[in-house]
């Protein structure tokens, strides 16, 4: 099968970078193809504007969502774009990797759903959800947090974490028509010996060796 995984996280020394390492070695070895968007070092700029373009539909006004389906049906995206966009393409199943900052994706992964997920080539005239461009493709987000489990809990310090994930489970990724997965979760990475994190990897390591046979969950439920 044909993967994508996308690393939002500064340091690769870090546990998202040890189990974005760890997704690549697993997949690979399991015999499926793998592409990455390693945001932070290939530099990826997250601000919308008319940079995502090669084509102009309204050089008066600029409205992103004109100039999507314009630049869909004119081939028109600007190169760094359309490479994003032929990856989630290409891919049977697309990996989230990132830490949970402020309840939501790191500004960088935030932008590159604003730039990469367009309008007239992701979704548009009732393509979302059900009959989303992605019907049949899979999504996980695989995420670390920094406080415990108890604080995720519906009654815990931060409330359910399905609910804090539902903007992205539903928002994005069901919207474009993927199949959701159940989030793959760490807590607090940063307070764990170093044989706990290497189970953690372990853990992550069998999941992906399985991970086509999951079911998907029901994202309104939350």
């Amino acid at each position: 099968m044909k993967i994508l995984i996308v690393l939002a996280h500064p340091e690769m020394q870090s546990m998202n970078g040890a189990m974005f390492k760890q997704g690549i070695k697993t997949l690979e070895e399991e015999g499926h193809e793998v592409k990455v968007s390693d945001l932070y070092r290939e530099e990826f700029n997250p601000v919308s504007g008319r940079r995502n373009f090669k084509t102009t539909y309204d050089a008066a006004f600029f409205k992103q969502q004109l100039e999507e389906i314009h630049a869909t049906d004119t081939a028109g995206f600007a190169d760094d774009i359309e490479t994003e966009q032929q990856k989630v393409e290409w891919c049977d199943l697309m990996i989230w990797q990132f830490p949970i900052w402020w309840f939501t994706v790191p500004a960088i992964l935030k932008g590159w759903v604003d730039r990469v997920f367009a309008m007239g080539r992701f979704y548009g005239s009732e393509r979302c959800y059900e009959e989303g461009v992605f019907k049949g493709k899979k999504a996980i987000l695989s995420l670390t947090v920094g406080a415990n489990e108890n604080a995720y809990l519906k009654n815990g310090l931060h409330g359910d974490l399905y609910g804090v994930l539902k903007p992205i489970h539903r928002g994005m990724l069901k919207f474009t028509g993927f199949d959701v997965l159940r989030p793959h979760v760490i807590y607090a990475p940063v307070r764990q010996t170093v044989v706990q994190r290497e189970l953690e990897l372990a853990r992550w390591e069998e999941r992906l060796k399985h991970i086509f046979t999951e079911h998907s969950i029901d994202v309104d439920i939350y």
